[in-house]
């Protein structure tokens, strides 16, 4: 028997067995959206020197540095999270460790969805599509839930607004613009089944916001605004997660297609099987989340700081900064697969992380703050849940017809960029700076206001 014949033996039996779970197509999960845009920052990894060790522990070791480590493109991020513990250890400019903390969550972040992959290769489709659909978010969870330990609800509301904006209008309207730039030549179709499904969803969870600001201004006593604008907030709050719990439903089994990016014989060509083991996997996962708590605590401690450093506002910082580098693996991957034309995948990384802040982590932080005895609601005042609401009815009529082009892209990226500029002058409170507010230089003290 050759070895051709006796490694094909050796596979069916190890099928048989229920091992090579991570190899079996059958078992493998669907390549989602999420994981085929969080590969396209992925380097492959060079072990032939790692090979040589002769230490089976010393070898193993090397090889998930190498992997999990420098096996992404944002690896050259990875300095800044030693330099934000020395920076807040040593105690330097506090705006320091805000800025140097954001940076490290890029590349943690990225690393996430790495390892949530590796360990649904050995758990199977459908509890990895529960992993995915649970930790696809942790960063913005885990910064929530830091605020909130530290009563900071405004922060928690504007940075998960901000991951709702960004992945609406940054990145799809990114994604849109340059994949219409780069395939002028070519008619751009996408399936607009899991873009409908995610739009009936977020409307869902826009009309749960609406309902408490509607029920705060008509209220006829101010005295009795707040218990019952909180109280209708943690029922909406349930309803939402009851409704999330059935979208994964949807999404895992009943309509699992409709959420399945398609491939190409290229893509199934470059498909890679697990590279780490699954408890290996599950260390660094363990790890990595960690060291994004440490960081979070980091960002929520020092973001007044930082507000009144730079001048502009904690809602700004909040809403648009966060949002942009915390999530920037997974936008950049949104992006690059524009530029080939499946905007299958683009749409379901930004409508998927949309949804699932919008449904899963926002009730849900109302559910543990009401754990914790702190009162958090779902009313985003007034100008946040408007712009909620006109970027979910602009991002549903671009996507209405199934096709897309630049000038779509392009109208997504303007009404951000005037979001950004709504909260760059915007002030929740009398004392916060205003970047726009310059001192004009003269020996009276006048101030230009723009």
């Amino acid at each position: 028997m050759d070895s051709r014949s006796s490694h094909l033996l050796e596979v069916s039996v190890g099928i048989e067995n229920g091992e090579f779970k991570g190899n079996n197509k059958e078992t493998r999960p669907g390549r989602t959206a999420h994981s085929m845009s969080s590969s396209s920052l992925r380097k492959k990894s060079d072990l032939q020197l790692i090979s040589k060790v002769r230490s089976g522990v010393m070898r193993n070791i090397l090889s998930n540095l190498q992997e999990v480590i420098l096996g992404t493109k944002l690896s050259v991020l990875f300095p800044a999270i030693p330099l934000a513990i020395t920076a807040q250890f040593y105690s330097f400019g506090k705006e320091w460790v805000f800025a140097l903390s954001l940076l490290a969550l890029a590349p943690l972040a990225e690393r996430v969805s790495f390892l949530t992959e590796q360990i649904a290769y050995f758990t199977g489709p459908t509890v990895g599509g529960l992993l995915n659909a649970t930790c696809g978010n942790a960063t913005e969870l885990i910064i929530a839930i830091f605020a909130l330990s530290q009563n900071k609800i405004d922060v928690v509301k504007y940075s998960l607004l901000g991951s709702i904006l960004s992945n609406l209008l940054l990145v799809l309207g990114t994604s849109l613009f340059c994949g219409g730039l780069a395939n002028l030549n070519k008619e751009q179709k996408f399936d607009r089944k899991q873009a409908d499904v995610n739009c009936f969803l977020l409307l869902l969870g826009l009309f749960c916001h609406i309902l408490p600001l509607l029920f705060k201004y008509g209220a006829k006593s101010s005295e009795v605004i707040g218990v019952p604008t909180l109280s209708l907030s943690r029922v909406s709050s349930i309803v939402m997660l009851v409704a999330y719990c059935a979208y994964l439903v949807f999404q895992l089994w009943t309509h699992r297609q409709f959420f399945e990016a398609q491939q190409d014989s290229d893509d199934e060509e470059a498909e890679e099987e697990a590279v780490i083991g699954f408890w290996s996997g599950f260390a660094w996962l363990v790890g990595m989340t960690a060291i994004i708590a440490l960081l979070s605590e980091y960002i929520v401690g020092t973001i007044e700081n930082a507000s009144e450093s730079w001048g502009v506002s904690v809602s700004f910082i909040s809403i648009i900064l966060l949002p942009i580098v915390g999530n920037a693996a997974e936008h950049a991957g949104a992006i690059i697969f524009a530029f080939k034309n499946k905007l299958d995948i683009s749409l379901g990384v930004a409508l998927g992380s949309a949804t699932q802040i919008s449904m899963f982590v926002v009730p849900l932080c109302v559910v543990v703050a009401w754990i914790m005895g702190v009162k958090m609601d779902l009313d985003f005042n007034t100008i946040e849940t408007g712009c909620l609401a006109l970027s979910i009815i602009v991002t549903a009529f671009t996507l209405q017809d199934g096709s897309s082009h630049y000038l779509k892209g392009l109208v997504l990226l303007f009404c951000y960029i005037v979001i950004g500029a709504c909260f760059l002058v915007h002030r929740s409170s009398p004392n916060e700076p205003n970047i726009l507010e310059l001192p004009i230089p003269s020996t009276t003290n006048k101030v230009f206001r723009l």
